[in-house]
């Protein structure tokens, strides 16, 4: 296989978009336990979860690749451009789930291997073929799938489904909103002519920025949830109460914002977002064990 067509098979994998899921899952993974989670259950929960998410993916791709030709944004994917055939990633995304579900059930558990296969349908078949296409509210429902990594990476090394999981769970189902939304907004004129019914083109995006704006406060009530159930500590509410105080920030100056580009700059700040509380989540989980 030449360099430039493994460069097109790791382009189906959409590495930005799953790097983040494999981190909360890790994330998951280690407030799991005490200390060291077992390395064995870790390592391959997270190579199994990162596969899954490969292959979702790559399904994402061969189900929209009629408008992922039509939108800018996503012209140059793969498919669109003829590089793959539909055929070769098919092949490619079955490949990556059946080696996913190998790895889970034989190395990490059964419970962790069934409810990424959910996952893995949840998000390439239900949102990508149905859902994207039905209603505007799509990826709120959809967005259950995409919250999933966090439960994932707990039950690898767990064995168990733990309320502090589905917290983490459903704290990325709350940021999965206004996340989108601020991309959807900025490319909404893509999305109008692939007739995807993104919520900025069937309800307008003034009914959007408000919309955000409403997740994004939710999502703010959401965030103490893990110091109020000790989940973690004061690190952590200190860390996530300025986190919160910047997102707000931009969804309200998302109501009138300074210009047409300011939706990518909420969209990027939710993803460091993201990462920085489940950063501080980790840290804080560990303070503990550190010695004074």
């Amino acid at each position: 296989m030449s360099l430039a067509l493994a460069r097109q098979y790791w382009a189906l994998t959409k590495p930005r978009v799953v790097a983040l899921l494999v981190f909360t899952a890790i994330i998951g993974m280690l407030l799991a336990v005490p200390g060291v989670p077992p390395l064995d259950k870790a390592i391959f929960g997270a190579i199994g979860i990162w596969l899954a998410s490969a292959s979702a993916a790559a399904i994402n791709h061969l189900i929209d690749q009629r408008i992922d030709a039509v939108m800018a944004r996503t012209a140059n994917r793969p498919l669109p451009t003829g590089a793959l055939k539909p055929w070769q990633v098919l092949l490619f995304a079955i490949a990556l789930g059946l080696v996913s579900m190998l790895i889970l059930v034989v190395f990490v558990n059964g419970l962790t291997a069934a409810l990424t296969f959910a996952s893995l349908i949840g998000y390439a078949v239900i949102y990508t073929a149905w859902l994207k296409r039905a209603t505007p509210q799509n990826i709120v429902i959809g967005g259950v799938a995409g919250a999933a990594p966090p439960v994932l990476g707990w039950t690898s090394v767990t064995g168990e489904v733990h309320p502090h999981a589905l917290l983490l769970f459903l704290i990325i189902y709350i940021w999965t909103p206004p996340h989108f939304w601020a991309l959807a907004i900025y490319r909404r004129d893509d999305y109008a002519r692939a007739m995807i019914p993104m919520l900025p083109v069937t309800h307008g995006v003034v009914y959007t920025r408000w919309h955000v704006l409403f997740y994004t406060a939710l999502l703010v009530a959401i965030t103490m949830l893990p110091w109020l159930t000790h989940l973690s500590g004061l690190f952590y509410l200190g860390g996530a109460l300025v986190l919160d105080g910047v997102f707000l920030y931009y969804a309200v100056r998302l109501l009138k914002p300074p210009s047409e580009r300011f939706a990518m700059e909420v969209f990027h700040y939710s993803i460091v977002y993201l990462m920085v509380l489940f950063g501080f989540l980790l840290i804080d989980h560990w303070l503990p064990s550190v010695p004074v």
